[in-house]
């Protein structure tokens, strides 16, 4: 079972963490990612350091495509998006909020096989909206290492 393996005592963050202070959490605790939790400790997200890299993009201007009418935008929501991330200065602009969790009941097994499907490494476990540890990849491989799967 998950519950057997996981991470119990997990780093998290709240959504008012400044960005500086998430990437000096990241790096003080070699870690690449937390999950981000309210007061009541209910799962709001996931926050990785591809969101605090993200900040040192260059933005790519709209590709403008001139027809005989006008100019067409392309990518403005893309764009946009960018925009938001780069000029973000709280973990709740770049957390990730659409993502995938698991249950503490599940097998082992289960678990990798969603890792694999999804191309997900790094699962929040919750119980009853709460998160109760987290399941990586790094978790799962020291499990077969040590013949529980």
């Amino acid at each position: 079972m998950i519950k057997d393996i996981m991470t119990k005592n997990v780093i998290t963050v709240n959504p008012e963490m400044a960005i500086h202070k998430l990437a000096e959490l990241f790096m003080k605790k070699n870690i690449s990612g937390a999950p981000v939790v309210d007061k009541s400790g209910k799962l709001l997200g996931v926050v990785k350091e591809e969101g605090v890299i993200f900040q040192d993009k260059k933005v790519h201007l709209p590709t403008f495509i001139n027809l005989s009418f006008g100019f067409l935008a392309l990518g403005t929501a893309r764009y946009n998006e960018e925009i938001k991330k780069i000029t973000a200065i709280k973990v709740s602009s770049i957390m990730e909020k659409d993502i995938t969790t698991i249950n503490p009941n599940i097998d082992i097994e289960d678990a990798a096989t969603l890792m694999i499907e999804k191309e997900i490494y790094y699962l929040p476990v919750v119980d009853k909206d709460k998160l109760v540890g987290v399941i990586t990849k790094k978790d799962i491989v020291g499990a077969i290492a040590k013949g529980k799967v």
